[in-house]
């Protein structure tokens, strides 16, 4: 109900197999999980809902009346991202509400371009060590005792940790090489508040989480500090226990959407690169080729392209092999890209065709790059692997140059290919 009154949308379960139907069916975005429950406990609910590639990405709270750290540890290897203890405060509840819808939006619109753009699924091994390996924290208290007991602990846990009394603390939140700040709000003779919204204003928090611990009398403001981007908030007196499981809890969401993103930026990559020579393939060759067109035509300067055929090719692979024939491409990619331009864009349509788009190049300019090109390949003899002879490979290359605002680039490649 009180949930409900902030206009979320809630549905319920009364047990942990109606939990997982209703998170497989519907599209949830924040499970609350009590540990007692009927039939599957809430540690075995959470483990199957972290097991699943449909489910995994879901934020999971678990509700306990456990204060015991082995009870807390087990929900942490159950995979749970956030723990409330009955009974359960308001504002703890709704400040970790939003703390947990944020990430969730995030690795929600990850999660949708992931899809269409890179690998999906559970994670891989290395990207579950990644989650799972130390981490650089930065202690941010004014209380030095308290600053050093939890460094300690943080110490002894193999994560390397910078004092905000240390003289390189400003230097690590300028260059941002921080994982994860424990940033205390009471006693603190600057406003933390404020050092909490410059963290935000300079897109700190995007990339870096930030847990707050706060005495009971300033709950509101801890509350406050969620709001201005801190991820979580903990109460002092601190319980060693639970403030590692934050900590971790805070670390593994952190580092799952960095992974996220990473595979996002990988399968833009696949998107437009040539697996195996690194140049730009054919369908990022013929978008360029088309915004050049459209620009040359709003008035812009010669666009020139030059067509380059690896002469023999099909002899390389008969007689040496495909690996021998992968090499000689591999090879002949790297003398093309050192004898190119800056602006000129290096492509491989295809098998043993190259082409170079040369913006801004006559045709004289384009028959002299092509000459380069040429006599580099021919310079030094390919190796192919140990114990075989180097081989000599020789280019033919034909140009064209863009002449009229009707021609199509389809019209120029043509010409290309037909002055090799």
């Amino acid at each position: 109900a009180k949930l409900e009154a902030r206009y979320h949308t809630v549905s319920l379960a009364s047990n942990g197999f109606e939990a997982i139907e209703i998170a497989e069916r519907e599209s949830t975005q924040i499970i609350l999980l009590d540990v007692m429950m009927p039939g599957m406990d809430g540690y075995e609910t959470c483990r199957r809902l972290k097991g699943s590639a449909e489910t995994q990405h879901i934020p999971v709270a678990m509700l306990t009346a456990l204060t015991d750290a082995d009870d807390r540890a087990k929900g942490v290897e159950a995979g749970a991202d956030d723990f409330l203890s009955k009974p359960i405060d308001d504002g703890a509840l709704f400040a970790r509400i939003e703390a947990l819808g944020r990430f969730g939006a995030v690795a929600a619109q990850l999660r949708e371009q992931n899809a269409r753009t890179a690998t999906t699924g559970l994670l891989t091994r290395e990207e579950q060590a990644r989650i799972d390996a130390p981490a650089r924290i930065m202690i941010l208290d004014a209380d030095a005792d308290r600053a050093n007991r939890v460094s300690q602990k943080l110490k002894g846990m193999g994560h390397e940790i910078v004092l905000w009394q240390d003289a390189d603390a400003q230097a690590s939140l300028a260059s941002g090489h921080l994982d994860l700040i424990v940033m205390a709000l009471s006693g603190q003779p600057h406003d933390p508040l404020r050092l909490c919204a410059s963290f935000k204003a300079q897109g700190l928090t995007d990339r870096v989480s930030v847990l707050v611990t706060y005495a009971h009398v300033d709950q509101e403001r801890a509350a406050k500090a969620m709001v201005l981007g801190a991820s979580d908030m903990v109460r002092t007196p601190l319980d060693q226990q639970e403030l590692v499981a934050r900590i971790r809890t805070q670390l593994r969401r952190q580092r799952y959407v960095e992974i996220l993103r990473r595979r996002i930026n990988r399968g833009l990559e696949l998107s437009i690169l040539d697996q195996l020579t690194g140049l730009y393939n054919r369908r990022y060759m013929l978008n360029q080729l088309e915004q050049w067109r459209k620009r040359i035509v709003g008035g812009g300067s010669d666009l020139s392209i030059v067509s380059l055929d690896i002469d023999h090719f099909k002899m390389v692979n008969d007689r040496h092999g495909l690996q021998a024939g992968d090499t000689v491409l591999e090879t002949f990619a790297q003398r093309l890209q050192q004898n190119i331009r800056p602006k000129d864009i290096a492509c491989r349509p295809g098998g043993e065709e190259f082409l170079i788009i040369m913006p801004e190049t006559d045709h004289e300019q384009a028959r002299t790059g092509a000459e380069r090109i040429r006599q580099a390949i021919a310079a030094e003899p390919f190796s192919i692997g140990s114990g075989k002879s180097p081989l000599t490979i020789t280019v033919s290359a034909g140009g064209a140059t863009f002449s009229c605002w009707e021609e199509t680039m389809a019209v120029l490649m043509h010409s290309a290919d037909l002055a090799l």
